[in-house]
């Protein structure tokens, strides 16, 4: 068995500004595993910076090297994986990694993709897709351009100051438009003046408006809007999500598999929401065409209800890592049907943008 690891530099079409700042780049930890005539991989949604959560490319590969790789080395199932891992607070984007790697490997073994191994599916994706800020006339243009190619579902960032100016000039052009907003932890419950003014434009919800780690305010913040809350930076684990719903501070959850620590948590985290009545759909950390293979397939469930941030990858990187890049038709993905995730991946181009490399785990078979 060999356990190998590789951060590699995709440079994105165009900026994506949210209200912690700027990414121009994706600088992404990749995962590759080689075991019993199997080749699986992953993909850590961490990045450079953590500015989304603590973690970043350098804690995940340290938790990962030094203390969670020594719990794979006999290929386990990934929910015990999670439960070794248990020991170890926090870190889901680096147990995610790992998490996903085994679903991806055992998926294989039983020669079954990914998406009908993890439950009951659709057999595809309805495909939403996220624009970041910029002068509102930039951004009532290329939301009509997502409208025309299809997009079932259109989500704007937006931060203090600048979500009338946005919203309204949005609205004014595309009135009937499925339209929502994200404003990534940017403003307060003394704002709730400000995040009520949303309301006239009747949004499909506006996604984790308070701190990222908050439930409270959010709940207090519900009763005070009409517009429906979504939770994404708040909902770390299964217990958070039963806790929100439960005191009515989301009605709809964005789920990053990358965020929860994986697959079978995010699982979890999806019937716990349907089974309050809540919505969910699945986000996205601009991952390459190995970490968006995973989400395809859980957006694909039929748990999943609401279109999510699952764009194809030509809307993010002029060439991926990967041959087989999904195609979205009549705003819909369909999952890869090959075993595991599906993907062909481009070793030319991996070697190119491959900027480290190491061995994590070595074990000889025999």
């Amino acid at each position: 068995m060999l356990l190998e690891y590789r951060l590699v530099e995709l440079p994105l079409l165009s900026p994506f500004t949210t209200s912690f700042g700027t990414q121009t780049v994706r600088r992404a930890l990749i995962f590759e595993l080689r075991s019993n005539g199997v080749t699986a991989y992953s993909e850590c949604v961490t990045d450079e910076e953590p500015h989304y959560s603590y973690e970043d490319n350098y804690t995940a590969l340290h938790i990962i090297r030094d203390h969670l790789v020594k719990l794979v080395s006999d290929l386990p199932k990934p929910e015990e994986f999670l439960r070794r891992a248990s020991a170890i607070k926090g870190h889901n984007m680096a147990k995610a990694a790992l998490e996903m790697l085994l679903w991806d490997y055992h998926a294989k073994l039983e020669n079954k993709p990914l998406y009908k191994f993890l439950g009951e599916t659709k057999g595809y994706a309805d495909v939403g897709i996220s624009i970041g800020m910029d002068e509102p006339k930039n951004m009532v243009e290329r939301v009509g351009e997502a409208l025309n190619k299809g997009y079932k579902r259109v989500k704007v960032k937006i931060a203090k100051g600048k979500e009338l100016k946005i919203v309204e000039a949005i609205r004014s052009a595309y009135p009937d438009a499925p339209l929502s907003v994200d404003a990534n932890c940017d403003y307060t419950l003394s704002d709730f003046h400000i995040l009520k003014a949303l309301d006239q434009f009747h949004l499909l919800y506006i996604e984790q408006p308070l701190e990222h780690d908050d439930l409270i305010h959010h709940s207090k913040l519900a009763k005070l809007i009409s517009t429906p809350i979504c939770l994404d930076e708040s909902i770390t684990s299964t217990e958070k999500c039963k806790k929100a719903f439960e005191i009515g501070a989301a009605r709809v959850v964005n789920i990053k598999p990358g965020r929860v620590a994986g697959l079978f948590p995010s699982l979890e985290i999806a019937k716990i929401a349907r089974s309050f009545g809540g919505h969910v759909w699945v986000g996205g950390m601009l991952e390459t065409g190995v970490g968006r293979s995973f989400n395809i397939s859980f957006a694909s469930l039929s748990l999943v209800d609401y279109p999510g941030d699952t764009s194809p990858n030509e809307k993010y990187f002029e060439k991926d890592i990967v041959l087989n890049p999904f195609k979205m038709v009549n705003g819909r993905i369909t999952p890869n049907h090959g075993a595991g995730i599906g993907i062909e991946v481009d070793y030319e181009r991996l070697e190119r943008v491959t900027k480290t490399r190491g061995t994590l785990l070595e074990v000889v078979q025999t």
